[in-house]
């Protein structure tokens, strides 16, 4: 959306910008912390199938540990997505178009992102987005 088709919207205050980058740069630290931990789980997964010495094909465990490792992987697969969502946020507060719906241009309501600091669009949006 060009910046002439958005809303007339004021900055966001210095203050609200100094909150919004302190909790986007708390949940990406935790967001690292949940890849690691994530990172040594899958690792023990690998580690402890490594140290027993039996034929996958036959083993009655194998499939089950077969998706522990995928669904722990996965798991981190969507911590590293959400940190470039974080990322991405980060940028459009220094750019000025945090909390703008990037779809429609209106404001983000400050309860999504509350609940979705990275949050691209509003509800409205994400709702046709999702049909």
């Amino acid at each position: 959306m060009s910046d002439a088709s958005r809303p007339a919207e004021t900055a966001l205050p210095p203050v609200d910008q100094d909150a919004i980058r302190d909790r986007l740069a708390a949940e990406r630290a935790a967001t690292h912390a949940q890849i690691a931990a994530l990172g040594r789980d899958f690792d023990a997964i690998v580690e402890a199938r490594a140290l027993v010495a039996v034929d996958d094909e036959h083993d009655p465990e194998g499939s089950s540990t077969a998706f522990e490792r995928a669904h722990v992987a996965s798991l981190r697969a969507q911590a590293r997505e959400h940190l470039d969502a974080l990322d991405e946020a980060l940028r459009r507060l220094e750019q000025g178009d945090y909390g703008r719906c990037e779809h429609c241009g209106r404001p983000i309501p400050a309860e999504r992102l509350e609940i979705r600091p990275a949050a691209t669009t509003c509800v409205q949006c994400a709702g046709i987005r999702r049909r």
